[in-house]
């Protein structure tokens, strides 16, 4: 796993597959996703090199509910006493509750989606709090719940305005270009929220694949937004 800074307050965990994010108050730590199933260790002990203590996870936001996105949640929760969060509509699959709803691919999708069916599957794990659009998450000088379904029914991105920070959450990807991210269970409703993020006119945006964005980044969401709904008209 690598660690890598995005701004003083915020770092990003680089899985094999996928990546988390780590926020930082001064009354405690949020972890936004929590990688695979293994990934705890790797986690505990990235947060100890920045200087910090794992214990002063507050709570672990899942913007989705892939395994490669909360596989370690329930590990790091139990040990920590950390409040795990998600959206009421993918926290049953989260929970195990409900399967796992499986994505409309695109032909070049295939072999993607083949390989990221590698990543470990994750236990049921708890979720203490259900949100929904537009609630407070408790964080980042006032962080709020955006929801924005089409990779999953309760896919949701967190934007904290006060520092121009959103989290897109598997939405949007950042691999090479910035685009609609892969493995949608309805595109059409994915196109409509990437277009509701990029309108939010964030400096910084992570991805749940991908590099940040941190120059141009309202611009560049824009343009992509545009573009890829542009795709969709045409070949729609």
């Amino acid at each position: 796993m690598d660690l890598l800074p995005v701004l003083p307050r915020l770092h990003m965990f680089r899985f094999a597959i996928g990546q988390a994010y780590l926020w930082r108050d001064d009354d405690g730590l949020t972890l936004i996703d929590a990688g695979d199933v293994n990934a705890a260790p790797a986690i505990e002990d990235a947060v100890r090199g920045l200087g910090l203590d794992p214990g002063a996870i507050r709570r672990i936001v899942i913007t989705h509910g892939h395994r490669d996105h909360y596989g370690a949640a329930g590990e790091l929760a139990a040990r920590y006493g950390a409040e795990v969060v998600a959206h009421r509509l993918d926290a049953p699959v989260i929970r195990g509750e409900a399967p796992t709803p499986e994505p409309v691919l695109l032909d070049w999708e295939v072999p993607l989606y083949e390989h990221a069916l590698t990543v470990p599957q994750a236990p049921p794990t708890r979720v203490d709090r259900e949100v929904g659009d537009g609630d407070a998450l408790g964080f980042g000088d006032g962080a709020f719940v955006v929801h924005s379904p089409g990779h999953t029914d309760g896919s949701m991105a967190i934007h904290l305005p006060r520092h121009g920070v959103l989290f897109t959450g598997d939405g949007v990807a950042g691999v090479g270009q910035v685009m609609l991210g892969v493995f949608n269970t309805d595109r059409e409703r994915a196109l409509t929220s990437f277009r509701r993020l990029a309108a939010l006119g964030a400096d910084t945006v992570c991805f749940g694949h991908g590099d940040p964005l941190t120059k141009d980044a309202a611009s560049v969401m824009r343009a992509s937004a545009d573009r890829d709904s542009g795709l969709q008209i045409e070949h729609g």
